[in-house]
């Protein structure tokens, strides 16, 4: 096991929800625990159970599609139902995916040939600021918006970072509401005129896609730093295992709709469930080896499963590979990382890295 890479990574848990997590890690030797009426899983069969065999409720407060539905309204892709929920699943896979990709991917491909020559002089690159605009120009480009992607990557990671300290109990719970609201409605601002049909969904897309990619990139390509695993960059098992193992998605918060059973454990309507994505997947004690990957079935855990799987999953790993491809001929090493304390996902503010050759 990799103590550096690890010890490097953790950091963005202890710095966010140190409780939360720690308290995650004391309860995940089973597959399923019941705590009130909130039910953890850790399992990869209890997560993947959760995710396809039990109703969902995807407009309750706290879930991913209670949040769609404050930040952007209804229909936001996250809260619908049924037939909606394909038919808007099918054209954002479409926009995502093989079809998509090839028209998208000379965009962030510049910006790497433009941003990392420096490093073949000795020269820093901190990673953050350009995942965010790799994330925030693709997103420009996927929703035909004439925004500054600096300004679209700011608005997005605040609108998400705002909406999820919404949620936290305590007194700065009423403020944290008003300073979400001001967040949304700024992001709002950026996407609607060229979206007036569909801005709820067009924002979603933008949150999800700038908040997930600002938060997987850097962190992948420091454990590929920390790990010296350069020599697996052109390997799309490298892909996989470091997405994995940086599970940029780690808690899926849903609430069930109906009654069922999950990991030996019952679940009631109207149960909160924790979906722990970073132990179904085995992030926690796994560590990443293209040589030996864990198996595919699992790996993909971390972009959900049957209809909950992420629609932008192919798109994400075409991004990490083209990054991880461009990074290695410089052998980069980390010279500064801090850790995000506000951001919606684990993840680095800073993440500096040097050439070396």
């Amino acid at each position: 096991m990799s103590s550096a890479a690890r010890r490097r990574d953790r950091r963005v848990y202890l710095g966010s929800h140190p409780v939360l997590f720690a308290l995650l890690a004391a309860l995940r030797g089973r597959p399923a625990l019941r705590l009130g009426r909130t039910v953890l899983v850790h399992d990869a069969e209890a997560y993947r159970t959760a995710l396809t065999r039990v109703p969902l409720d995807r407009t309750a407060a706290g879930t991913t599609g209670g949040a769609a539905g404050e930040l952007a309204g209804a229909g936001a892709l996250f809260d619908q139902q049924g037939a909606e929920h394909r038919d808007a699943r099918r054209d954002v896979a479409t926009l995502l995916g093989a079809a998509g990709i090839p028209k998208l991917r000379p965009i962030w491909t510049k910006l790497l040939d433009d941003r990392l020559p420096v490093l073949g002089q000795g020269g820093t690159v901190d990673l953050v600021p350009l995942a965010a605009e790799i994330a925030a120009a693709t997103a420009a480009e996927l929703l035909n918006l004439d925004a500054d992607p600096v300004a679209l990557a700011r608005a997005a990671r605040v609108s998400a970072a705002t909406a999820a300290r919404a949620h936290l109990p305590g007194p700065a719970r009423r403020m944290a509401g008003r300073a979400a609201a001001t967040a949304a409605a700024r992001l709002v601002t950026l996407i609607a005129p060229a979206q007036p049909a569909d801005a709820g969904r067009a924002v979603m897309l933008a949150v999800a896609a700038i908040n997930t990619t600002v938060a997987a990139l850097p962190r992948a390509a420091a454990w590929a730093c920390d790990d010296d695993l350069w020599a697996y960059a052109d390997d799309p098992a490298l892909t996989d295992e470091l997405l994995r193992v940086t599970a940029p998605t780690p808690l899926l918060p849903r609430v069930a709709a109906g009654d069922a059973e999950v990991g030996g454990c019952p679940v009631r309507t109207g149960d909160r469930l924790l979906l722990i994505a970073r132990h179904a997947v085995e992030a926690h004690h796994r560590d990443p080896n293209p040589a030996r990957p864990a198996p595919a079935r699992t790996a993909q855990l971390v972009f959900g499963a049957g209809s909950h799987a992420c629609p932008g999953a192919a798109l994400a790993r075409v991004q990490l590979a083209d990054l991880l491809a461009a990074l290695a001929p410089y052998r980069p090493v980390v010279v500064r990382a801090r850790a995000d304390r506000l951001a919606a996902l684990p993840g680095w503010r800073s993440l500096v890295v040097r050439g070396t050759t």
